[in-house]
């Protein structure tokens, strides 16, 4: 298991909000970060922040002209930031893997390209992989109205259906992330459509197999129970009227879900129906990919490159 970023179990403070998952970034250092076509209004007002609050030292990989024009139309400081001339989105994913491969980034954040040039990338035989058929995992952390903690969510847009072994490596890696935000043994509730085991149903059955194997040593840093249902892993009171009793019900820090599309169509639910805010990073790999949504405004892509910073 990874070094933790918390070595005295005294000094653990679980992080419950974006503005102090950026102020315990900042306390880490500031980093240098490729972003790779920063060609919007959001990404270029979240980088400018980002430098001017001690937080990363930008390097911008995209159309110099294009950047500078929405600068200049919009007010926003540039000043001080590395451009990579780099238009084409795609082999600007390219270009910002390089750097970090070459020692110039420590790790990549996306703008506007598609986020499967980053991760094609980052999975390419010369790109991050720390192995072969190194698995990365897309961990998305959110802070929900009404909650007393952040949730994360995993995997929500890399591995498509994830086998036990992977299964059990992406619960390790996201276990990582939850020590990184300050969780000390994170709660993690293996989701299905159902609290209990059923032969019938295969996920049912990879949840008990990887709740025992957390038991066993196997998965290490949180407790694993599972299968279990979204409302028994998040409220204590369906818990508790459905006679469901754990240390993970009700408390859930990490919620794994089944799938790729369950990852994408949770964390949209949470961002459009509960008005939650959603920071995404992609882990695994040699280094972190902070990864926001495209249509993220500039907080949440600022908590993002936050994350990112984190998990350097």
């Amino acid at each position: 298991m990874k070094e933790r970023v918390f070595v005295d179990a005294s000094a653990w403070i679980s992080i419950k909000n974006f503005v102090e998952l950026v102020e315990m970034a900042k306390r880490k250092g500031a980093k240098w970060v490729a972003v790779v076509a920063p060609h919007d209004q959001s990404t270029l007002l979240a980088v400018s922040r980002a430098r001017k609050g001690g937080l990363a030292y930008p390097v911008l990989v995209g159309g110099p002209a294009v950047m500078a024009e929405i600068a200049r139309e919009k007010g926003i400081d540039l000043a001080g930031m590395t451009v990579v001339d780099e238009p084409h989105p795609k082999l600007a994913a390219r270009r910002a893997v390089e750097l970090v491969k070459n020692g110039q980034a420590d790790l990549v954040m996306n703008g506007l390209a598609q986020p499967r040039y980053l991760l094609e990338a980052a999975l390419d035989e010369k790109g991050l992989s720390t192995t072969t058929g190194c698995l990365l995992a897309n961990v998305g952390v959110f802070e929900i109205p009404g909650l007393d903690r952040l949730i994360l969510v995993c995997d929500i847009g890399v591995v498509v259906s994830p086998t036990l072994e992977q299964r059990a490596t992406i619960i390790q890696n996201v276990i990582e992330v939850a020590h990184r935000l300050g969780i000390e043994e994170p709660k993690v509730a293996i989701l299905a459509a159902t609290e209990t085991v059923d032969p019938r149903v295969p996920l049912s059955l990879d949840a008990a197999n990887l709740s025992k194997m957390a038991q066993r040593g196997q998965i290490k840093g949180g407790i694993v129970d599972g299968p279990m249902a979204l409302d028994i892993a998040i409220s204590p009171r369906s818990a508790r009227i459905k006679g469901i009793k754990g240390d993970v019900a009700g408390q859930a820090d990490i919620l794994i879900v089944p799938d790729i599309e369950a990852g994408r169509l949770l964390a949209q639910t949470i961002t459009c129906f509960a008005r939650g805010e959603m920071a995404s990073v992609v882990v695994g790999g040699k280094c972190p990919l902070a990864l926001p949504s495209r249509a993220d405004p500039p907080e949440a892509k600022l908590a993002s490159l936050a994350l990112g910073v984190l998990m350097v």
